[in-house]
């Protein structure tokens, strides 16, 4: 699995918002991509995965694999997201928030059970399934956001400040649970964080735009 940017750039009414980055991410690395707030670097990510916002527009290429994904939807690139929030629906069990995460080809109540149950277990939260997201500590839903995230099955993966919303002491444990699935499944990663320890706990390549 791999991740390619080919002078990308993203421009705003005709500003260009950073210089046209060229980079290659190999499977199993994370990238980090470093800079000061508003210099442009979530709209990066929304970029590479097919969410940019109206008034914005884009140049360059996105390579996922070697297959030039730039002109796809973002349902189509097979680029997952994790944002600094956990974003899981109030309303669904922790066990349905994951199942949103399962592909397609998942078919069958009891086949889609048992990927979120491993999932689940993988991740620490055995026998939470019917667990109100509520009741769950911040670590626990970080844990629970990347499980998510990777049931999916992407084959790159961007981090927008991961692990800015969790307390100083869980970071260093979220840190290596990310990290360590990421390089275990070979997944392609590009991060955005401030946060020099993050960088060299993912121990990649960093871009400072």
């Amino acid at each position: 699995m791999s991740l390619e940017l080919v002078e990308l750039s993203v421009r705003r009414g005709g500003l260009a918002l950073f210089a046209p980055l060229s980079l290659q991410v190999a499977g199993g690395a994370v990238v980090t991509v470093m800079g000061p707030s508003g210099v442009g670097k979530s709209t990066l990510l929304d970029a590479i995965g097919g969410h940019l916002a109206h008034g914005f527009s884009q140049a360059g290429r996105v390579l996922v694999q070697g297959r030039d994904v730039t002109a796809l939807p973002a349902e189509a690139r097979r680029i997952g997201v994790m944002f600094q929030d956990a974003l899981l629906f109030p309303h669904l069990s922790l066990g349905d928030n994951l199942v949103f995460g399962l592909p397609a080809a998942a078919r069958g109540r009891a086949v889609r059970r048992a990927a979120v149950e491993a999932a689940l277990a993988q991740a620490g939260l055995d026998g939470m399934y019917a667990r109100d997201p509520a009741t769950l500590s911040g670590g626990q839903r970080a844990r629970a956001a990347l499980m998510r995230a990777l049931l999916a099955e992407p084959l790159a993966l961007l981090l927008d400040e991961p692990f800015s919303k969790l307390d100083a002491g869980l970071r260093g444990e979220m840190r290596r649970f990310l990290f360590g699935h990421l390089r275990a499944r070979g997944i392609a990663t590009l991060m955005v964080t401030h946060d020099p320890e993050d960088a060299a706990e993912a121990g990649g390549a960093v871009v400072v735009l």
